[in-house]
């Protein structure tokens, strides 16, 4: 574990961001701040993270403050590269057979 955390850390040196940013990026915090944020959505710099919030394509912060959310994040992302979830409406066992009853009745009245 402690030569992965170093590798990871070297790698994000290399890439000009901060052991902060590292372990957020691979840690738990679910709320960051907004060089995390560019970072963790794989812009090179803010002001290209700026413009993906301005133009829409990334989520503005948290209302009433200045951290991301990093589900939020990961939302947008899947939207863009087509992973978003297509989640159908599933009905409980009582109201399938609440239609079924509503759909014999209807036939019954024709």
């Amino acid at each position: 574990m402690r030569k992965r955390k170093i590798k990871l850390e070297l790698a994000y040196a290399a890439r000009g961001t901060s052991k902060k940013a590292a372990t957020t990026y691979f840690g738990c915090d679910r709320g960051m701040s907004k060089q995390e944020a560019a970072t963790y959505a794989g812009c090179k710099t803010l002001s290209a993270f700026n413009d993906w919030v301005r133009r829409g394509i990334m989520p503005g912060p948290i209302p009433g403050t200045r951290r991301w959310d990093r589900k939020a994040i990961d939302a947008a992302l899947d939207r863009l590269s087509g992973l978003e979830r297509r989640i159908e409406p599933q009905q409980s066992p009582y109201d399938e057979w609440k239609a079924s009853q509503r759909a014999r009745t209807t036939q019954g009245n024709q």
